[in-house]
């Protein structure tokens, strides 16, 4: 085999193949003959198919087949010889064939030069917290609180009610809806509706109508409304207020809990709340770790191609959403993903990066304990758990998953880290929408 290697840019390489025309022969002939003693076509025996009935139904494919397969042997074989990193996948175009030779050009990007990374000296905030048993308290009266129940009163509303209204909105003459009234339902104190039709949602009963002026904020969901001030009709059709249920037995057994014993429960929800915790605590040290990592190589020049497929695809998943939405014609410019994609392409780099520096494996007892982990939250966490093991692109997503948090860990290990202790509540709050 025969390897030139062209610099088409600071990380863009074109790298020439070329091999012995009897090496692909060889390999498809073997092919062509093992089909022709083991298939079995209509009118002939078994291994006495003639040879050019072979080579028409089956010679291109099998052509094509062995093709790709040398060429995913030989450029491996390629990038070793030269000591390339090949960032993404190559574009090949085969050659045009010469005597006794064939061949192919790939054309692709190489990871970028970081030099060594020392990150003794990488200054980083790990937040700390714990579940409590107030926080226990917390969610179990959330749970409740789902499970309420609404029964309509005579009174006037208060704090905490359920009301139902149906409203009409004029601005600058324009209606909302255009025709009759738009029905919604808020708790009254919830912050559903405008602060200024909540506001006289309190002392209102069934029946009771007003007129309040909105100012509707300049991105409001409607055009014609937004940045305007409306007059806003009221009609309070229905005033119903809340019922929690018992914790009692029959309650705690809705969750799975079969004693509906209230200290087994607790132990449920203590279990789910530290897994909670435990990934919001990941999140936010891996958040740290890449915004301090990745200005530390933020000079560093990127994969342009890779980064432009990352967006594309980032692109094509937001149409998809947005057609599962009810957007059937929905069409997204990669363009706007640029700058998430470079973040994301600089992220995996690095990360891997940081992994072969330091000769770090994939530890799979952690893999495994992942996916347990991801089983235990659905009602079958055996067939979650075949899904895993039987789809080799989610065991690879959650493989890669897994190895970033390893890195993440061992990054923060090395570096100079400061604790911050916080409280359930505010570690589970998300620091980026």
């Amino acid at each position: 085999m025969q390897v030139s290697v062209e610099n088409l840019g600071t990380l863009e390489r074109r790298v020439t193949v070329s091999m012995p025309v009897e090496r692909f022969n060889a390999i498809a002939g073997s092919r062509l003959g093992e089909i022709a003693r083991t298939v079995r076509l209509k009118g002939f025996r078994p291994g006495k198919i003639p040879h050019k009935i072979i080579e028409q139904r089956y010679g291109a494919q099998v052509r094509n087949e062995v093709f790709g397969d040398l060429v995913r042997e030989s450029f491996d074989e390629a990038v070793r010889k030269e000591n390339l990193r090949p960032a993404g996948s190559p574009q090949i175009e085969p050659t045009p064939a010469a005597e006794g030779e064939l061949g192919y050009v790939a054309t692709f990007e190489v990871v970028p030069e970081f030099g060594a990374i020392d990150l003794t000296d990488l200054a980083i905030m790990r937040v700390t917290a714990d579940v409590l048993d107030a926080d226990i308290d917390n969610m179990i009266e959330t749970l409740r609180t789902q499970r309420r129940v609404w029964s309509p009163v005579e009174r006037p509303a208060q704090a905490g009610d359920l009301v139902t209204v149906e409203t009409v909105s004029t601005a600058d003459g324009v209606r909302r809806p255009v025709e009759g009234t738009e029905r919604v339902a808020t708790v009254v104190g919830s912050g559903m509706l405008a602060n200024e039709v909540e506001i006289r949602l309190l002392d209102q009963s069934t029946g009771g109508q007003f007129t309040v002026q909105v100012a509707h904020p300049v991105d409001a969901s409607d055009p014609e409304l937004a940045g305007k001030t409306a007059a806003v009709e009221v009609t309070v059709v229905r005033v119903a207020e809340p019922h929690m249920p018992e914790l009692d037995v029959e309650f705690i057994r809705t969750f799975g809990v079969r004693s509906g014993q209230i200290e087994e429960f607790r132990k449920e929800v203590r279990a789910n709340l530290e897994r909670e915790l435990k990934g919001a605590l990941m999140a936010r040290l891996r958040e740290e770790v890449l915004d301090k990592l990745l200005a530390r190589f933020e000079g560093v020049e990127l994969p342009a191609r890779l980064i432009e497929a990352e967006a594309r695809a980032q692109a094509r998943a937001a149409e998809q959403q947005a057609r599962e939405a009810g957007q059937a014609d929905a069409s997204i410019p990669f363009e706007g993903f640029l700058p998430a994609a470079r973040m994301r392409v600089a992220t995996v780099l690095l990360i891997n990066e940081v992994a072969r520096q330091n000769n770090l494996r994939l530890d799979p007892q952690r893999v495994n304990e992942m996916m347990r982990l991801i089983a235990s939250t659905y009602e079958d966490p055996k067939q979650v758990l075949d899904l895993y093991r039987n789809n080799p692109r989610m065991l690879q997503d959650l493989q890669s998953r897994v190895m970033e948090e390893q890195v993440i860990d061992w990054i923060a290990a090395q570096a100079q880290a400061t604790e911050h202790h916080m409280t359930f509540a505010d570690a589970m709050q998300q620091r980026r929408v």
